[in-house]
């Protein structure tokens, strides 16, 4: 199907693929109300620019680093802003599981912690985990280099693990 999107005019283009771009930004924002503002944001800009963006190999990728970028730019604008992820949008964002309550609240925990990192971070480990990009696409998306790619995920893991319950852990205590 992405090699028949580079064919398609902007409206076409829109009602294939705006739900999944609407995930995507949910994902990376952790806020379902903020990827929607990203999104339109996002595509209010692809608009004008269509007939070059549809000239690109995929046009996807190009609007979904669109959103990328305007997520960026729209925190530093609206600066240490954190939104903590509900439950019902990552189901929105995914296939809902069905967990115990444990589980539940371990999830729930960790999209908390999420959320709370840097953007650039949170951006990173949404890229690498739900995408599943490597680090030199990653890269490329975010206009950096793959080592800065891999400094953002280590530190944000570093930061996850460190925040970790003893229930996750196991419920093991030293001392």
């Amino acid at each position: 199907m992405r090699a028949s999107l580079g064919a398609m005019e902007f409206e076409e283009f829109l009602s294939a693929r705006l739900a999944a771009l609407l995930r995507y930004a949910t994902v990376l924002a952790c806020d379902p109300h903020l990827a929607e503002d990203i999104v339109q944001e996002a595509l209010a800009r692809a608009q004008p620019r269509w007939a070059r963006i549809r000239a690109a190999d995929v046009p996807e990728a190009y609007v979904k680093r669109m959103i990328v970028n305007e997520l960026a730019s729209w925190r530093r604008r609206r600066a240490a802003r954190v939104v903590p992820m509900s439950l019902a949008a990552l189901d929105a964002a995914g296939t809902p599981q069905a967990d115990p309550a444990t589980a539940v609240d371990e999830r729930d925990a960790m999209l908390r912690r999420i959320a709370a990192l840097p953007v650039r971070q949170r951006i990173v480990v949404a890229l690498r985990y739900y995408e599943g990009l490597t680090d030199p696409e990653i890269a490329d998306l975010l206009g950096c280099r793959p080592a800065t790619v891999r400094s953002h995920a280590a530190r944000a893991l570093a930061t996850l693990r460190s925040a970790r319950p003893e229930s996750v852990l196991g419920g093991r205590r030293d001392g």
